[in-house]
């Protein structure tokens, strides 16, 4: 039944592990700068306040293919050289996936009392210390099952840099699709790698958000 699959097997897996390099790299960066993101929103200076929030709004009310197209095609003429699609696609979902992983941020912060940010400052930390060692570090233990489930959109959203030329997984299978013409089993077996990973992501979230439960994070 598999028979397309198995003739281009190694094809195929290269392509597939294109997608996990690219969305490693996509959550290192978007989370990070998530981090940062969320921080910005709760900032109460308008000048940092007011820019992240414009951002966070503008790139969350458009499509991320548009964000992957535009980065690709108009950067080039911004720098005065071509970029690698791998590079273009991974600063493109960075720079997107972070305004997500910054609400989830922000609402970790948020919902930290005030009171310990309070005593914090009472000993003398600054605001970049409080952020370091209590604002990151708990909101991302709460924020944890929201993180991943990002994450499984980000993985699932990785198969949009086949607008630009990137070889991943599913571009490798409609590359493979053109010469055997077996559609059905070819991208059913990307609907099962897809299924497989995204519902491994859901089971770890689902457990994480049962502890947090149980121990009180949450």
């Amino acid at each position: 039944m598999f028979d397309a699959v198995a003739r281009n097997i190694y094809f195929l897996l290269g392509g597939f592990m294109v997608t996990l390099q690219l969305t490693a790299c996509a959550l290192a960066g978007g989370i990070v700068l998530g981090a940062l993101v969320g921080l910005g929103r709760i900032a109460k200076s308008k000048w940092i306040y007011y820019p992240v929030t414009i951002y966070v709004n503008f790139l969350r009310n458009i499509p991320l293919i548009l964000v992957i197209f535009w980065f690709y095609f108009v950067m080039p003429i911004i720098v005065g050289r071509p970029l690698d699609p791998f590079l273009s696609a991974v600063i493109s979902f960075i720079i997107f996936e972070a305004t997500y992983f910054g609400e989830i941020f922000r609402a970790g912060y948020q919902s930290i009392s005030k009171d310990l940010t309070s005593a914090s400052y009472s000993t003398g930390m600054t605001y970049s210390q409080t952020a370091r060692y209590i604002l990151v570090p708990i909101a991302f233990r709460r924020m944890l099952p929201s993180l991943i489930t990002q994450s499984i959109v980000t993985f699932q959203d990785t198969s949009l840099a086949f607008v630009i030329g990137l070889q991943e997984f599913v571009r490798r299978t409609s590359i493979v699709d053109n010469l055997e013409v077996r559609s059905i089993q070819l991208f059913g077996f990307v609907a099962i790698m897809f299924f497989i990973f995204c519902f491994i992501g859901s089971k770890i979230s689902l457990y994480f958000e049962e502890k947090g439960r149980r121990t009180g994070i949450l």
